[in-house]
């Protein structure tokens, strides 16, 4: 995909983020409750990615913030402004969706500044404007193609531009990169955090993809059921988790059954200790990351399974005495094979656990 040196972005392009508030949102359809409460604050320029798996209700609430919903309940407000009530065309919010929506009769540039021609801006500021948005995502010189000659990272590329070309103070995504192939999901997404640094524009991105939330993110808000199940930076999603969902949910963790005792949970042989101390004596499931299970000349036996490269790690997959698989990501020298006899322990970090569901 050829891409162009992006430019700078020109001052007519820079926004004055806003501050946005969703409060106790309700949304539900047909007796079903797609919002449960939603409350979520966003700073001015700040960048949060909305995760959760399908259908948790996060595009609801993209959706809902845009005005392309009507709520059932709750407040929705930007810099302070009650707009619950106001229409699409009166919320100066940009947004880009996964199917990129380009006009095929219209070329690049004309799709940018459809927005600009919907608000009456002069033919000359039209057109200078939309050139700008094309630069500064690197398409300057595509602005004649049609949809049909450019790639589909190309296209959502038009799609962001045409989004940011009206200047608006708040923009969603939506999915808007799920349809590209792995290589230039990573070139759009570092793109994407880019040009929102450099507008300072206030940003939802909804996604299910957990590497790109925790990779682009200010903060991230993490989705289960209608509900947010926990706010925080992505490093703190991944280190402390509220709840057992957000444990098993964000990056990769280990079932194991253990077993809580005086605040801490003995997890075959080990005690470990737990990030929330307040749960009750008995069984339960303890979610061990991957980094926290080590190769050790003594310990727990366990036979290899499987072993993946992985660019700068490898993980492997071993299967303990009472059949737990148990994966071990550790450094690349080491190169387990299949069938392998080895030991693990784990290395003690603090773990998330949830009640042992009772067996049948």
């Amino acid at each position: 995909m050829a891409i162009e040196s992006p430019a700078q972005p020109p001052r007519s392009l820079v926004s004055e983020g806003a501050a946005v508030e969703l409060v106790d949102v309700v949304k539900e359809y047909g007796g079903h409750r797609a919002l449960a409460g939603v409350s979520l604050t966003m700073r001015p320029g700040e960048f949060v990615a909305l995760l959760g798996p399908s259908g948790c209700g996060k595009t609801t609430v993209l959706r809902s913030l845009a005005g392309l919903e009507r709520i059932d309940g709750g407040r929705i407000r930007i810099d302070g402004a009650d707009v619950t009530a106001v229409p699409v065309n009166k919320r100066d919010i940009g947004m880009v969706f996964q199917s990129y929506s380009l006009f095929p009769h219209l070329t690049a540039v004309q799709n940018v500044q459809f927005g600009l021609e919907m608000r009456r801006v002069d033919a000359a500021s039209r057109a200078r404007r939309a050139r700008e948005a094309l630069e500064m995502v690197g398409l300057g010189s595509l602005g004649a193609r049609y949809a049909h000659e450019l790639s589909g990272g190309q296209q959502q590329r038009v799609a962001l531009a045409r989004a940011l070309v009206t200047r608006p103070r708040v923009l969603l995504l939506d999915e808007p990169l799920s349809a590209l192939d792995a290589k230039v999901r990573v070139q759009l997404r570092e793109e994407i955090r880019r040009i929102q640094i450099e507008l300072g524009i206030t940003t939802l991105f909804v996604t299910h993809d957990q590497e790109e939330a925790l990779a682009v993110a200010d903060r991230v808000a993490v989705m289960h059921a209608g509900a947010i199940e926990q706010v925080g930076a992505p490093e703190e999603l991944y280190s402390t988790p509220a709840t057992p969902f957000v444990a098993d949910f964000v990056g990769l963790s280990n079932r194991v059954e253990g077993e809580v005792r005086a605040g801490r949970v003995l997890v075959h042989g080990a005690e470990l200790p737990l990030l929330r101390e307040e749960v009750q004596d008995g069984p339960v499931i303890a979610f061990v990351r991957p980094e926290d299970v080590l190769f050790a000349d003594s310990g727990v036996p366990a036979t290899v399974v499987s072993s993946s490269f992985l660019g700068s790690v490898r993980r492997t997959l071993v299967r303990l005495p009472d059949d737990t698989l148990l994966s071990v990501q550790h450094e690349t020298s080491r190169r387990p094979a299949a069938g392998e006899r080895v030991h693990v322990r784990f290395g003690g970090r603090a773990v998330s656990v949830s009640p042992r569901p009772a067996r049948g």
